[in-house]
């Protein structure tokens, strides 16, 4: 639901005709988000969130208690799909290539994979894939992929080593913002035990999102890092769903592209 910050972003930019990148990443609701971009779909991530996400079919805590998914991407997945789906055709006729990050729970590490129209949305579903959240294994290309954040929540390091060196960031926390360690990590790795490669990816995943934040605020003399993030005033958090916060959430972000333009 932090994703609805950088769906006012991207909003933005359509409404001012503004696409200059030469390549995207995204993570999780961030690929979701860019997706929508590259297809031209102002609005759309906007429903999803606001509407589709918030209702009980997608996101139900009794049913996880239950042993279902707390967050039921099969059905937001199958629902939006039939009722609002990404125009394909318009994705594969962007110029504008969309690297997705997944993470690989046989090992742990990020995937860094190029979308493809035919591919798009089952890349999509396992970049958002949160585990434990929603209890299957995503499959892509044979293999088992969750949550991109677990690896690499911010990719602005892999940007930086496939050469780009004018890099826009949209952040879904306020700057400043570091990731702590899992308070009780026994209980990770027990949760995970038939996993343990994505147990530790889980483990130290505060120390790859904190170092992603000090590349940011101290870029390579030969890097510039222009970041686009909420203030302290955002109240929106992964499952929030009162109408209000996610409504300012997204005219925050909506108003911090437009500050991002004017500079």
């Amino acid at each position: 639901m932090r994703g609805i910050f950088a769906a006012g972003v991207l909003d933005a930019f359509l409404e001012q005709g503004y696409q200059a990148f030469d390549h995207c990443i995204g993570v999780s609701a961030g690929a979701v988000n860019l997706a929508a971009f590259l297809c031209h779909q102002h609005g759309r991530n906007y429903k999803v969130i606001t509407d589709y996400s918030c209702r009980p079919e997608f996101i139900n805590l009794p049913r996880f208690l239950r042993g279902g998914h707390w967050l039921d991407l099969d059905w937001l997945w199958a629902v939006t799909i039939r009722e609002i789906r990404l125009d394909l055709a318009r994705f594969a006729a962007s110029a504008i290539p969309l690297t997705v990050v997944t993470t690989r729970i046989d090992t742990g590490e990020a995937a860094y994979l190029t979308a493809h129209s035919q591919q798009l949305e089952q890349l999509l579903k396992a970049s958002c894939a949160v585990p434990l959240a929603y209890r299957d294994q995503v499959l892509f290309d044979g293999l088992p992929m969750t949550d991109g954040g677990v690896a690499d929540s911010i990719p602005v390091e892999h940007a930086y080593r496939h050469g780009a060196r004018d890099i826009t960031v949209v952040l879904s926390r306020p700057l400043g913002y570091r990731k702590h360690a899992p308070r009780v990590p026994a209980l990770t790795r027990h949760l995970l035990r038939n996993t343990p490669q994505l147990a530790a990816a889980m483990l130290l995943r505060h120390q790859a999102y904190n170092r992603a934040i000090d590349f940011i605020a101290a870029p390579p003399s030969d890097c510039r890092v222009r970041v686009i993030a909420p203030t302290a005033a955002f109240r929106v958090g992964r499952v929030t769903t009162d109408p209000s916060r996610l409504e300012a959430g997204y005219r925050m972000g909506h108003q911090a592209a437009l500050a991002y333009l004017a500079t």
